[in-house]
């Protein structure tokens, strides 16, 4: 054991400490981060029309759903002004961020990067579409009185392209767009004002030919992409990029892996979440919002397994489950430090708070916890992947706040199916029996000096 963690701490543990401190995905998880607070705001929207509008439906309580029309139309304007426009705010975000490790003007970088997104969205408007639309509302009105001239009318914005659908195009031409402002800004191709000059117009100013630049380089990217392939980047992407790796997410080998991974990362003091946020956000938290919009339109959810599902069914109490550890130490461990450390970490491990158990007890380089660490999610995963996808229980719809404590958390994350916290229930209950024994050996390993005389 000793001789494998040697290895990986020579080998693994700089490769990943690499990674994660490499400011291009650096950025791109910030990016996520920042957007948190409007996810959550649509998320919470959308959870308050499950329990005003789609529950008491299917109850047929139509009179509370009446009564409750005003405080449902209130949570559809906040989840339009959100998650149905995701893609445009992390597309600002994502060059704020990059900006920022550049260290460059960060609004300017921002507002590159929003530009350079919305310049995808341009679409032209068919004439068949519209005579649909006027149809399907059973407007009084006769669509075949339509000019001919009206098709083909540019200026539209396809709505469904910037909620998660559009986050794939965001990244890359976030990427493009901001990284050519950062790097003519910080060899100065820029206008120099005097000094006498406001410092706000100065640096507006100054952001001017970097951000034209940057922007006529995705112009003429969007052009020729559209003469050569007869399609807009954003469909393209959509379709070869995006889709391909969402479905490829969603494979129980895939979502093994990335398991594994964070609690390895962990093991050795690296935080994993925060490491593979690029991955995890790009891909499961893509899936997630794209669940959410359908479960805001009555839709079926496309995605079995997303972002939350990891938070509900596998991190209890933070990654590796270690709610359940703390648990296990407070029952089983006769060591006064181990018990002391639980005991400090139990308040904040209900919140899913896992550093003072962490770097306390310590798990961190902690070999006789190793295996457990790394074994339990992976078999909490295994369950609830099956479970989810057997159809069990419900794929989870709602983005909940990470510090919800675990039962409610998969509750609330699945729109309120009971059998969500079952499901985490049995998990806690089985990674407690896989922790227990190696909390029973560590009672005989490495017994401090104090311990022993008493």
């Amino acid at each position: 054991m000793n001789g494998l963690t040697a290895f990986l701490e020579k080998y693994f543990v700089p490769v990943a400490a690499k990674i994660g401190s490499q400011k291009h995905l650096v950025a791109l998880r910030d990016a996520f981060i920042s957007t948190m607070p409007i996810t959550m705001a649509g998320s919470i929207a959308v959870l308050l029309n499950a329990f005003f509008r789609d529950f008491p439906t299917d109850w047929g309580w139509t009179g509370f759903v009446a009564a409750m029309q005003p405080l449902i139309e209130i949570n559809g304007y906040v989840y339009n002004g959100t998650l149905a426009i995701v893609s445009i705010i992390f597309a600002f975000s994502l060059g704020y961020n990059l900006s920022k490790v550049y260290e460059v003007d960060r609004l300017a970088g921002g507002l590159v990067s929003l530009a350079a997104f919305v310049m995808n969205l341009t679409v032209t408007v068919s004439l068949d579409a519209v005579k649909a639309a006027i149809a399907a509302s059973n407007a009084n009105f006769d669509v075949n009185t339509l000019p001919k001239e009206f098709a083909g009318i540019p200026g539209f914005f396809n709505l469904s392209q910037v909620n998660g659908t559009g986050l794939f195009t965001a990244m890359i031409f976030g990427f493009i767009s901001t990284i050519i402002y950062a790097k003519l800004m910080r060899r100065n191709i820029i206008i120099k004002m005097p000094d006498s000059v406001p410092p706000a117009v100065s640096k507006a100013f100054a952001a001017i030919i970097p951000a034209l630049v940057a922007l006529y380089v995705v112009g003429i990217i969007d052009w020729a992409f559209f003469k050569i392939t007869n399609m807009d980047v954003i469909t393209w992407i959509s379709k070869t990029i995006q889709e391909p790796l969402l479905s490829l997410s969603q494979g129980y080998g895939a979502v093994l892996l990335v398991t594994f991974l964070v609690q390895l990362l962990w093991f050795f003091g690296i935080h994993g979440p925060n490491v593979l946020a690029p991955v995890l956000e790009s891909l499961w938290g893509t899936a997630q919002l794209q669940n959410i919009s359908a479960a805001q339109e009555g839709a079926k959810l496309p995605f079995e397994w997303v972002r939350g599902s990891f938070d509900a069914y596998v991190w209890m109490g933070g990654s590796g489950g270690t709610l359940v550890l703390i648990i296990a130490l407070l029952m089983f461990s006769k060591r006064a430090d181990a018990r002391t450390v639980a005991k400090l970490s139990l308040a904040p491990g209900i919140f899913n708070i896992n550093e003072p158990i962490m770097f306390g007890l310590p798990i961190v380089l902690n070999t006789i916890y190793l295996i457990p660490f790394l074994i339990a999610p992976m078999v909490m995963v295994t369950i609830a992947y099956f479970a989810t996808t057997l159809g069990l229980v419900g794929p989870v719809k709602i983005a909940v706040v990470w510090v919800m404590p675990p039962l409610l958390n998969s509750f609330l994350a699945t729109g309120g199916d009971w059998m969500a916290p079952v499901i985490s229930l049995i998990n806690m209950v089985i990674a407690f029996l896989i922790w227990v024994p190696f909390v029973i050996t560590a009672n005989r390993v490495g017994v401090p000096e104090e311990e022993m005389k008493a």
